[in-house]
């Protein structure tokens, strides 16, 4: 009787523990995820159980708990990569598990705008979380680290090619970096920095400069003549760009009197001849401009409020059209982009 017991127990058992493996492999392997094919994201720094709870939440798996035992009889419980992933219809679990841990996450498509700085850059890159804003910034300031690209610089400022990139979210900051100078040193490949008394790093500088002073492609050669002038000439280039860049993290929005003697070897009030380095990361078009600037005998320019600049030879020109542009409150008035654009589309034409 006791034997007969024994075995009934153990047949209980066996009966019992195949069903829970029929159960869990039914559940891994025959059940099917019947919905629209469905992105699914996984935040950085989300732990295993909020990935479970959102996997259920979403009815991307059946259970939550065979789900949790399948991963962690695996070992898989912390090899969840941050991302956005496509779970296709007809998806089992161990196919989901699959995409999550051993699948490319779906690519973030981003645009870095031409005279963006490598502190805006950084902020691009966190808002949509490629990559973290205090990492790139470390990055990008290290010498050794720049150095290592080729570079010689004190900062990457400059060297990262705005341009629309591919990444994934969580990409390491080296690896952005890198892809950036890698687009920067193709796209120049085809200039010629031969027939310029700059040397490269100064080309890029004054190429940075001529981005952030014109948003009018057809200015940007007569822009870098008027900095070339002045150059030769040993005048100091009194650009505003690089008041605001000198103090960057500091300013206020509105350059002010005393921003003009802010000690920085960025601020062209202060110092003679170009900057130590770029003030922003200029395109193709800026970088030809600087190789190729118009001959002119033009030192000064002042804004006419639509984007687009009025150009003189002397100072008290410069002082006639100041007065006329900046400190007359009816043309600082009614002026649009649009101006600038018509203009645009003129000289393209």
């Amino acid at each position: 009787m006791f034997r007969k017991i024994i075995l009934f127990t153990f047949i209980l058992i066996c009966l019992a523990t195949g069903f829970a493996f029929y159960k869990v492999y039914h559940s891994i392997e025959n059940w099917r995820y019947q919905g629209l094919d469905q992105i699914f994201e996984i935040k950085k720094g989300e732990s295993f159980s909020q990935i479970n709870f959102h996997l259920g939440q979403q009815r991307l798996i059946s259970s939550k708990k065979i789900f949790y035992q399948y991963a962690k009889i695996n070992g898989l419980l912390t090899s969840f990569k941050a991302g956005k992933y496509l779970i296709k219809n007809n998806s089992n679990m161990n196919d989901v598990i699959n995409t999550l841990v051993n699948g490319t996450p779906m690519l973030t498509k981003l645009t870095v705008p031409e005279g963006k700085n490598l502190f805006e850059i950084g902020k691009i890159l966190n808002e949509n979380n490629i990559c973290n804003y205090d990492e790139f910034i470390t990055l990008s300031l290290d010498k050794d680290f720049v150095a290592s690209l080729g570079i010689k610089a004190q900062r990457i400022e400059g060297y990262l090619y705005p341009e629309t990139y591919l990444f994934p979210p969580g990409t390491p900051a080296k690896q952005i970096i890198i892809k950036m100078v890698e687009t920067f040193k193709k796209k120049i490949s085809v200039l010629d920095f031969s027939k310029t008394f700059l040397n490269f790093h100064e080309v890029i500088t004054l190429a940075s400069i001529v981005e952030k002073e014109t948003g009018a492609p057809f200015e940007r050669a007569k822009i870098a003549g008027v900095f070339v002038n002045r150059l030769k000439k040993r005048m100091r280039l009194q650009t505003d760009p690089t008041i605001i860049y000198g103090m960057f993290e500091e300013f206020g929005g509105n350059i002010q009197s005393k921003d003009k003697k802010h000690p920085s070897p960025y601020n062209t009030y202060m110092i003679n001849g170009l900057p130590i380095g770029p003030i922003a990361n200029p395109g193709i078009a800026s970088i030809k401009a600087a190789l190729e600037p118009e001959t002119h005998t033009y030192l000064y320019f002042v804004s006419k409020n639509d984007g687009t600049h009025e150009f003189s030879s002397t100072l008290i020109e410069h002082n006639q059209k100041v007065e006329q542009f900046q400190k007359n409150y009816y043309m600082r008035q009614g002026k649009s982009w649009r101006d600038l654009n018509l203009k645009s589309n003129k000289a393209e034409k």
